[in-house]
């Protein structure tokens, strides 16, 4: 394929995934570069023709992990106010204090229960510093009805997708074996005799929800010279790295095939529970598992049986349930697991992006435009 086809074959499958492609003269020109990259996405009407638009407060939660990779964060959110009265919260609090709330009309921060139980009957638009939207509950039908929600998602994707690969290279190299010795002063050589899953050239990948994450995991691997399948809700569409798109109910015949899978599911009712026992049966023997979307996608306890037995070559896990893993768990003591707490997101580079979209964010809906990253409340994401 010539470097001019592969081009206008990305053109043709962008428009494919991403049907409405941000974009703003208006933006800065590192708004632009993600929206670009990250294929970010805008709401379909400008939120100014949303009822009761009229930006007047908006409250910012600050975070010190933002802060701290940023230094004008402050400074490009006043930028982007305009005469929009802008108040920030410095006191670290997940929940702003309910006194911040009254007469806000705009939040950036976290959607919480106790947030949106406070909220001023004018707030318009919550902007959710994360991904998974499991902790906005207790939006009244009114709240639900009226109000944007924007989040971070596709944001955190290379982050994420990076710690995925970094996972599963120690899993097949037997790093933590190496480091156990290592933390002993033991000079192990005969570890190496636990190198046997082989290289990952050839072997198949199969990525469960092919969204921001699950596309920026497939297309390392496909760098790596994997053979990826996906399976998706929507469509059977995606990018020419991925060799088959499958639907939801193909889970347990793909995952019968693939040498790796990578769970990049959000959380939703309908992927509560679906890493089961009936999954782990249908799973090809000697697989590795590895899971960055949510810990309640996966049953713990069908999953540690799956380890024991000796079905699942091993696991990688960036999130579990509970969080946090009570100390006696199993899955703490298993050789051939890898658990890291619900940090995959993180890094500097990640939090500027996460800066970047809040100020951005903030700037459209004092100009009223389209708003990126809405998030579908019924659907959760």
């Amino acid at each position: 394929m010539t470097l001019c086809s592969a081009g206008r074959l990305l053109t043709i499958l962008t428009m494919i995934f991403v049907p409405s492609l941000a974009h703003s003269e208006s933006a800065s020109p590192a708004a632009q570069t993600l929206i670009k990259e990250l294929y970010l996405t805008e709401s379909t009407n400008p939120i100014a023709e949303h009822a009761g638009w009229n930006p007047k407060r908006v409250v910012v939660m600050l975070i010190p992990a933002l802060v701290s990779t940023s230094d004008n964060f402050e400074t490009e959110l006043q930028k982007a106010a305009g005469d929009v009265e802008l108040v920030f919260d410095r006191s670290g609090s997940f929940v702003p204090a309910p006194e911040l709330l009254i007469d806000t009309d705009g939040v950036i921060g976290f959607c919480t229960p106790s947030m949106l139980k406070n909220a001023d009957a004018r707030l318009l638009w919550v902007h959710n510093y994360s991904v998974g939207m499991e902790y906005c509950k207790g939006a009244s039908d009114t709240q639900l009805e009226d109000i944007v929600f924007t989040n971070n998602k596709r944001l955190s994707g290379p982050a994420i997708a990076e710690h995925t690969i970094a996972m599963l290279m120690a899993l097949t190299h037997n790093l933590p074996a190496y480091q156990r010795a290592q933390g002993e002063g033991k000079w192990q050589r005969e570890l190496s005799a636990g190198v046997t899953f082989g290289e990952l050239k050839g072997k198949t990948l199969l990525v469960v929800g092919l969204g921001g994450i699950g596309t920026e995991i497939a297309w390392r691997a496909h760098g790596l010279g994997m053979r990826v399948i996906a399976i998706r809700r929507s469509s059977h569409e995606g990018p020419d790295y991925v060799d088959y798109v499958g639907l939801t109910d193909e889970l347990h015949s793909m995952a019968a095939t693939a040498d790796v899978i990578a769970n990049a599911l959000p959380l939703t009712p309908e992927t509560t529970g679906v890493f089961d026992k009936a999954f782990f049966d249908a799973v090809k023997p000697g697989a590795i598992f590895l899971s960055v979307g949510r810990g309640k996608n996966t049953i713990t306890g069908d999953l540690i049986a799956a380890l024991e037995s000796g079905k699942l070559f091993g696991a990688g896990l960036d999130v579990t349930d509970p969080e946090p893993l009570p100390a006696g768990n199993p899955l703490w003591h298993l050789p051939n697991v890898i658990i890291t707490p619900h940090v995959s997101a993180t890094g500097a580079d990640a939090n500027r992006r996460q800066t970047v979209i809040a100020v951005e964010n903030l700037r459209r809906y004092v100009a009223g435009e389209r708003m990126l990253n809405v998030v579908d409340m019924s659907r959760g994401y």
